[in-house]
């Protein structure tokens, strides 16, 4: 029987440029070769063979568009990986301080294509704390009080049931080391929030920022009470 080989993963994100070109895909944005390049401190050609590993070991996907590619992280699992990564690795160099250094993304930021940092954990445990969710360890649960909850809100629960996807997933936190909601319902309240103009993506960063005027709106929904990253 043929053993699954763990080392052609292990040494694709191990290289430290492509390491830097996935985190950078963390943002759940789709980059050129160039734009990547940069975020990992090397020359694009230097960035193309890199590239063309992680598509091939199915690690990214690509798409053309126009004159350009771009490259996005695979698929969740592989989102989830590199976030298990980010906080084993913090563990391990970092004791007394864990996740990102940068205050704006321990308090709220997007995790490949949901919420995290602190905006992250408190919209879980509102939302659990409701009886939307159901947290029992080893998976989380949506309630039909929460069903109907988003149906309200323009859910269509019946179509995210159809999906393979878990509409709900509990995805331990970089920088808070507690669950954020994740799974296709975690990515419908970012896309929704950001298409409302509740929350809004920092430039060229993870980051987000509540609205100034709307993210109240965002707060209120939810039952939260988040006072951190607010737009000027």
């Amino acid at each position: 029987m043929h053993e699954p080989d763990i080392t052609l993963i292990a040494s694709l994100i191990g290289e430290p440029a492509r390491a830097r070109m996935l985190t950078a895909l963390m943002s759940g944005k789709a980059l050129t070769a160039t734009e990547l390049s940069l975020e990992a401190d090397i020359t694009a050609q230097t960035a193309s063979s890199h590239l063309a590993k992680l598509v091939e070991g199915s690690l990214l996907s690509v798409r053309k568009q126009g004159r350009h590619k771009y490259f996005q992280l695979k698929n969740q699992r592989v989102a989830g990986l590199i976030e298990q990564l980010l906080t084993l690795s913090s563990e391990i160099t970092l004791k007394t301080h864990t996740g990102p250094a940068d205050p704006y993304l321990r308090q709220a930021r997007v995790c490949y294509d949901h919420i995290a940092g602190e905006l992250g954990i408190q919209l879980y445990d509102a939302l659990a704390e409701a009886n939307y969710i159901e947290d029992k360890q080893v998976e989380t649960l949506l309630t039909p009080d929460g069903a109907d909850f988003f149906e309200q809100l323009g859910v269509c629960i019946h179509t995210l049931r159809k999906k393979k996807r878990p509409i709900c997933k509990s995805c331990l936190d970089w920088s808070e080391r507690r669950n954020h909601l994740a799974g296709s319902l975690g990515q419908w309240i970012l896309t929704d929030a950001l298409e409302r103009g509740w929350l809004q993506r920092v430039p060229d960063s993870r980051a987000l920022m509540l609205d100034k005027i709307r993210g109240n709106l965002f707060a209120k929904t939810y039952g939260i009470a988040f006072t951190g990253n607010t737009e000027k």
